[in-house]
C-alpha cells in the first residue's frame, strides 16, 4: 500500500471508529429522555440537569459523528447533477468543494471553538440556570474536538479525489 493510501485508510479509519463511538450516545440520550419523562409524569420531579445533558449529548453525538457521516456520503447534499456525473468530474467537485469550503470552515471552527473552550475553562464557567450543569468548557471542547474529525475527513476526501482525478484521465 503506497504511503498516501495508508494516510487516507488512517483517517478514515480513526474518524469512522470515533463516529461509531459517538453513535452509541443516542442510546444514552434515549435512556435519559425516557427516565426523564417518566420522573416528570410519575412524579413531577424534573431538573435543568436532565434537559442540559439531554442537549449536551445531542451536540457531542452531532460534532463528533459529523466526520463519519460525511465519509459514508449521510450527510445533506444537493444533488440535482451530480450523480449523473463521471468519476472524475465529481472528484474535481469534491477537492474544490473540500479545499475551498470545508476545510476553512473547520480551520475557523476549530480555532474559534477552542478559544471558546479555553475562555470557559479560564472562567470556570457553569450553567446559569439553578440546578444545571457544572464544566460548561466539557461541551464546549466538543466544537474544536468535531471540526478536527471533519477536517481529518476532508483531507481524506482531497487524497482520494487526486487519486480519482490522476487515474480517471
Amino acid at each position: 500500500m503506497q504511503p498516501v493510501e495508508q494516510l487516507t485508510t488512517l483517517l478514515e479509519r480513526s474518524v469512522a471508529q470515533i463516529g461509531k463511538l459517538a453513535s452509541w450516545l443516542s442510546l444514552l440520550i434515549v435512556i435519559i429522555i425516557v427516565v426523564d419523562v417518566f420522573m416528570r409524569y410519575t412524579f413531577s420531579i424534573t431538573s435543568s440537569a436532565s434537559f442540559e445533558i439531554e442537549w449536551h449529548l445531542f451536540g457531542a453525538l452531532f460534532l463528533l459523528a459529523s466526520g463519519w457521516a460525511l465519509q459514508e456520503d449521510k450527510h445533506v447534499r444537493v444533488d440535482v447533477f451530480y450523480q449523473k456525473f463521471s468519476t472524475k468530474t465529481k472528484a474535481w467537485i469534491n477537492l474544490t468543494g473540500t479545499v475551498f469550503l470545508l476545510l476553512p470552515f473547520c480551520y475557523v471552527g476549530f480555532v474559534e471553538g477552542l478559544q471558546f473552550t479555553i475562555t470557559s475553562y479560564q472562567i470556570g464557567e457553569t450553567s446559569p440556570d439553578p440546578g444545571g450543569l457544572p464544566g460548561r468548557f466539557i461541551i464546549k471542547s466538543m466544537i474544536p474536538a468535531g471540526m478536527f474529525l471533519l477536517g481529518m475527513q476532508g483531507i481524506a476526501i482531497i487524497l482520494k479525489s487526486i487519486k480519482d482525478i490522476l487515474v480517471n484521465d
